[in-house]
């Protein structure tokens, strides 16, 4: 079941619109330098505040796009990925897809 799953997200996120990325490896010393600054949630706080309004999903993990200055946190339910887009600054959802 666990292989399935992670296949599934594996072949899902391939599959989503791109989220604007920076450089590989540099999202989490973006993040850190942001949230250092104060101009950022931490991830936790996010988390914290998503995850309760996402029920019956499982949780897959998030990105940072420091561009942006969102994080998208990924959710798997019944083979169908989808996204949450929250403002880093704010905690607020921008989209849900």
């Amino acid at each position: 079941m666990i292989r399935l799953t992670l296949l599934l997200s594996m072949a899902a996120s391939t599959l989503a619109v791109p989220f604007a990325h920076a450089a590989p490896g540099d999202e989490q010393g973006q993040v850190r330098k942001e949230m250092r600054a104060g101009n950022v949630l931490p991830l936790r706080e996010i988390e914290g505040r998503v995850l309760p309004s996402m029920p019956g999903m499982q949780y897959l993990g998030p990105e940072y796009d420091p561009a942006a200055m969102a994080y998208r946190l990924k959710f798997i339910k019944d083979g169908r990925v989808f996204f949450v887009d929250v403002d880093a600054k704010s905690g607020q959802i921008r989209s849900r897809h």
